[in-house]
């Protein structure tokens, strides 16, 4: 699996407006917080960030207000936004093979079982990337079976 940049600064991003509500889990807002602030603090490229922001923004992710007291802050309780959803806002469906769905390949042939392999495959991502929320990324508390995964030592090579 390979995720841009993009979703990398998105995701951590949307971290970062978690962990500074009042209550990763709830999503209860304390401050806007401003995008200078959210780049300094994971040292993401401030004119990207602006960008990826907008993305958000625009996607439903987070909620955004000018001013000298503006800033950007989740548009729903960080429990409520899976990494799935933040991905798909930035960087579209996920698992594409060759910039297509699996479903719309057409494998002949001795491959013809590879388009099944893709299909799994992205099941297999959504389950996880579906079940982890921004909250369980901010709060440090990851689903068991997704812990249970990155323990194992054959995960990490």
């Amino acid at each position: 699996m390979r995720l841009s940049a993009r979703v990398d600064y998105a995701l951590r991003a949307a971290a970062e407006l978690a962990a500074v509500t009042d209550g990763t889990a709830t999503g209860g807002r304390s401050r806007p917080v401003t995008a200078e602030q959210i780049a300094r603090a994971q040292e993401i490229p401030p004119k990207f960030l602006e960008s990826i922001l907008l993305q958000l923004r625009r996607g439903g992710i987070v909620h955004a207000q000018r001013g000298p007291e503006g800033g950007y802050w989740l548009a729903r309780p960080a429990a409520e936004i899976s990494l799935a959803e933040v991905i798909r806002v930035i960087d579209g469906p996920l698992a594409h093979v060759r910039g297509q769905r699996p479903e719309q390949l057409g494998y002949q042939g001795a491959a013809r079982s590879l388009q099944d392999v893709w299909i799994a495959l992205r099941a297999s991502e959504r389950e996880i990337l579906e079940q982890v929320t921004i909250a369980d990324v901010a709060g440090g508390t990851l689903p068991g079976r997704v812990s249970e995964l990155a323990a194992d030592p054959r995960a990490w090579s």
